[in-house]
């Protein structure tokens, strides 16, 4: 089984990113909509990489929000 990694980073601005390795396709969307509804914050920014909408390759995500004041 392959490892499956979420980095989180949280900039002096109060910006929060975070990316999906190790996981196929868009289910990487799943492993980050629980940080998405507890930060409450809106979605600044979504990249999805060639290997997000392989289902074949590890997907790689980055996702911007703004963190809860």
């Amino acid at each position: 089984m392959q490892i499956q990694e979420l980095e989180v980073f949280i900039s002096p601005q109060g910006k929060v990113s975070f990316g999906v390795r190790g996981v196929p396709g868009k289910k990487c969307l799943d492993l980050t909509k629980v940080l998405e509804q507890d930060l409450g914050g809106e979605i600044l920014e979504r990249e999805e990489t060639s290997e997000m909408v392989s289902s074949e390759v590890p997907a790689t995500i980055a996702r911007k929000q703004q963190a809860r004041n």
